[in-house]
């Protein structure tokens, strides 16, 4: 059983790494097993649940362009399918691995040198597109392709889409910010598949559980968010790769 202590740490690890480029699953799965938690389908459908705290989030900081920009939906909703049809096909084979740490550790390495060789070969484009208007509906399906590779735990969700926005030609801060805008059908119709099928076996005791994660990674989640907008004004991504790579390796002599 989670206890509301350990709902609060992970619900904190949650909304710091949900749209960083370091796997906020990975994170959890690894965080779970350090803290000892067993490995049960509860744990499993907590880890998935949490992330829509952070998703809420996205709502909240964009309200009114969500609000107020139809396009933006169509844009969103279109990228979605991808993800939609390839997670609702492999659903059970993806939560059979969630638990599976090897997976996570050798998938944080290997994005994380990905990342790392992606922005030392990447040119950004003097004429990339600079504004979330501007993405094509061909783009949009195209970068919920690349989403549906962060059904592998450990690869990163937020990773995923970046680097495939950054190959077909998206501006930074725009593939950052549909990234963002992404995940709200991607992590809603996650969250809600699982408890639909697992919720009727929770306690009243295991839904507050689940309502601190929520609640504890919507609040994080915010600053991280804003945190990301601004480190991408002068950065890039290698400090990531570099931390990914780092994390693995401090995970693998932990766990294995």
């Amino acid at each position: 059983m989670i206890t509301s202590l350990e709902a609060i740490v992970l619900g904190i690890i949650e909304g710091v790494t949900e749209f960083l480029p370091i796997s906020s699953t990975g994170h959890l799965i690894i965080s779970s097993n350090l803290l000892g938690i067993a490995p049960t389908d509860f744990l499993k459908t907590f880890e998935i649940s949490i992330q829509l705290g952070a998703i809420f989030s996205v709502i909240f900081l964009y309200r009114k362009k969500l609000t107020s920009d139809l396009e933006i939906w169509k844009k969103i909703i279109v990228g979605f399918i991808p993800t939609g049809i390839i997670g609702l096909i492999f659903y059970k084979f993806i939560k059979q691995f969630l638990g599976n740490t090897e997976i996570v550790i050798w998938s944080l390495a290997l994005g994380g040198l990905a990342l790392i060789i992606f922005e030392l070969l990447h040119k950004e484009k003097n004429n990339s597109l600079e504004n979330l208007e501007k993405i094509t509906y061909k783009k949009s399906i195209a970068i919920g392709f690349f989403q549906s590779i962060a059904i592998i735990p450990g690869v990163s969700r937020s990773a995923a889409t970046i680097l495939g926005g950054l190959l077909l030609g998206l501006h930074r801060k725009t593939i950052v910010e549909f990234s963002f805008l992404l995940a709200i059908p991607t992590m809603a119709a996650a969250t809600g598949f699982d408890l639909l099928k697992n919720a009727p076996s929770f306690s009243s005791n295991q839904f507050f559980v689940l309502l601190i994660g929520f609640v504890t990674s919507f609040i994080v989640a915010i600053f991280s968010i804003k945190f990301l907008l601004k480190f991408i004004e002068k950065n890039n991504f290698i400090g990531f790769g570099i931390y990914r790579l780092l994390i693995a390796l401090v995970f693998w002599i932990l766990i294995i």
